[in-house]
């Protein structure tokens, strides 16, 4: 029997749906549950063909359990290692080498100096920084938001130096981007998954979590509607991502890669309402029951050249 677990959270609609849909299709030796584990023995099968992670990104123990299983076999939905070593600030450079839009970004060293270390730590540093140049190139308004994270915390939209060195001041020691604000017309979220299926769901980010998604959405040309499948498409291949969510901002009918960075996507079903709840159940169901009957060895792609290189993968159909 090649089982599929899912390790997840406080979630509460989408584990048990996408637990249901799986046992649903009746796929000849597959099975879904949620994962249990306890202590975790080093080099150690975990005992699942598949895993879909939910939840290691808040939980160390989950990811290094992840990392083991991987190591013995098992397909884990994200690739853990590619998860622990990503962040936004690396995927804004990426889309910019392969041609999708992206914001103007600029690295920042953090205002406070990190845990056990102090300025002679930092003597690679130009200090004062060239604030001047950095103004010049990202523009006003901006936002100043942490280099890898979610949730939109700790992100401060400015709109000249004085706010954002009041910004500035309030990061402590985390590390930040200041990032071009596109002020869109519209704005997109899509799901990606398999790196084959795309949903695009036209969304709010001003609005409060829970009305986000657009319950009537207006019809959207399909110009701008195929370039938001190939540029979604571009991303997570680039990046190897098999579940994940893309945002653009449009401007000026050009759609800009805003966050990329979501592995682990809110997927609950009063949030993103039911169409797109009930799409992402079967994309996922379907992505996990082809992966437990694969041959695929994941232990054998554990190699960073080929995505390093920035080498966009070879076109394939978007089911949209």
């Amino acid at each position: 029997m090649k089982r599929i677990g899912i390790v997840f959270g406080r979630e509460e609609t989408f584990p048990p749906a996408l637990i249901e849909r799986i046992n649903s299709l009746k796929s000849p030796g597959v099975t879904a549950e949620m994962l249990k584990t306890g202590g975790v023995v080093m080099a150690q099968p975990s005992g699942y063909r598949v895993i879909i992670d939910r939840i290691s990104q808040d939980i160390p123990f989950y990811r290094a359990m992840l990392k083991n299983a991987v190591l013995n076999g098992t397909i884990v939905l994200n690739n853990p290692f590619w998860w622990s070593a990503d962040d936004k600030f690396f995927n804004y450079a990426l889309a910019s080498r392969i041609g999708v839009a992206t914001p103007r970004t600029v690295l920042l060293p953090h205002k406070e100096h990190p845990p056990d270390t102090n300025d002679r730590s930092m003597r690679n540093l130009i200090y004062p920084l060239d604030w001047k140049q950095i103004f010049s190139y990202v523009g006003w308004p901006a936002f100043l938001k942490p280099h890898s994270g979610g949730g939109w915390k700790h992100v401060y939209k400015v709109h000249d130096e004085e706010e954002f060195f009041k910004a500035y001041d309030k990061t402590g020691d985390l590390c930040m981007t200041l990032q071009e604000a596109i002020e869109f017309e519209s704005y997109f979220r899509c799901y990606v998954i398999g790196q084959e299926k795309v949903r695009v769901m036209q969304y709010e980010p001003r609005a409060p979590h829970a009305e986000r998604y657009v319950k009537a959405p207006a019809p959207v040309p399909a110009p701008l509607h195929d370039r938001i499948v190939d540029d979604s498409l571009k991303l997570c291949r680039a990046l190897g991502y098999d579940i994940n969510t893309v945002e653009f901002a449009v401007r000026g009918g050009i759609p800009y890669a805003i966050d990329f960075l979501n592995p682990a996507p809110d997927a609950d079903y009063h949030s993103v309402g039911a169409e797109n709840f009930e799409w992402v159940v079967n994309a996922v169901a379907d992505l996990a029951v082809r992966a437990a009957q694969s041959e695929a060895n994941p232990a054998a792609e554990l190699r960073w050249a080929p995505l390093l290189r920035g080498v966009q993968l070879g076109a394939r159909a978007a089911t949209r």
